[in-house]
């Protein structure tokens, strides 16, 4: 059977108790054919999007990490899989130890997950620039073959139809969300393309005391340096002056006014993206977390952000 269809009934007999197997996670972790040992898959709290879980090996930990395609969100295993084997090369992730189809191993860093006030420090953010500029432009030297393209204006759109579809209760806002899509992505104008994280979440940086990791491939793809940059800042709710340091940090030159408006446009597409993606994931996520005030806060957000941008 098809185990990735929801709503699809699963048949009887003992392959009831396969159906069950592949939908438990700790269990399905379990059952990896790359341990040595019997493993205790132990539960790893903060994910939003998959379910991942620690696991100790033969005296090594690793992190697993549990999830099926997400058409919804436009996550695809294929391209999580090859943007995080090039991160990996290019010595800007964990190394991948095994995967297989819904699952992903890594090596475990030993080190502090960052928090947004970790962020906003003068002197983490002068040691993310560099590593942010290393993937946007080593990772493509190490990338093999299919991998997708990320451009959020297309994300949103798509969002408006999957909430139309899900029937969301925000179906109301969505004339207005797409309209300021179309001004946004006008504002934005032509790019220099690049390979992004695409959701630099605090979370995704890990400081081991000698260096940073930067982990969670799932939404990576060719895009504009301008949405990491918004996503960093709004995500980490950078202050101004912290914001033109970083573009000045990243463009190695003073910003002009031109560039001001297109990264704040992106901002502010970043934070609509991230607040439509907690609406999907209100209908479709069955993951353990309040969507609902994440969305709320996002949406805040998103209206004081483009309520500044309308002022410029």
């Amino acid at each position: 059977p098809d185990l990735r269809r929801r709503n699809q009934n699963p048949p009887e007999t003992g392959t009831r108790m396969i159906w069950k197997w592949k939908n438990d996670p700790r269990r399905r972790t379990a059952a990896l054919s790359c341990w040595k040992s019997n493993v205790k898959p132990v539960p790893l709290k903060g994910g939003i999007t998959n379910v991942n879980f620690v696991v100790e090996d033969n005296g090594r930990k690793y992190v697993a990490r549990i999830g099926d395609d997400m058409p919804v969100h436009q996550v695809m295993r294929f391209n999580e899989l090859a943007a995080a084997q090039a991160a990996a090369d290019a010595g800007l992730s964990p190394a991948i130890i095994h995967h297989e189809p819904g699952a992903l191993v890594i090596d475990f860093i030993d080190g502090k997950t960052l928090t947004a006030s970790d962020v906003q420090e003068p002197a983490m953010l002068a040691r993310i620039v560099p590593l942010l500029k290393k993937c946007h432009r080593d990772i493509p030297k190490f990338l093999r073959g299919p991998v997708l393209a990320f451009w959020v204006f297309h994300v949103v759109r798509d969002y408006g139809w999957t909430l139309k579809a899900g029937k969301s209760r925000h179906i109301k806002l969505l004339p207005d969300f797409l309209a300021a899509a179309d001004k946004l992505e006008q504002a934005v104008g032509p790019i220099d393309m690049v390979f992004g994280h695409n959701d630099l979440l605090p979370g995704n940086f890990i400081d081991d005391g000698n260096r940073l990791w930067l982990i969670d491939w799932d939404y990576a793809g060719f895009n504009s340096p301008l949405f990491d940059l918004g996503g960093l800042a709004s995500n980490n709710e950078l202050l101004p002056d912290a914001e033109t340091w970083l573009l000045e940090a990243y463009f190695e030159r003073a910003v002009s006014d031109e560039l001001l408006r297109r990264y704040a446009a992106m901002k502010c597409a970043s934070l609509l993206r991230e607040t439509m993606w907690s609406m999907v994931s209100e209908i479709h996520s069955k993951i353990d977390f309040d969507y609902a005030a994440y969305t709320a806060e996002n949406l805040s957000r998103f209206n004081t952000a483009y309520s500044a941008f309308n002022r410029t």
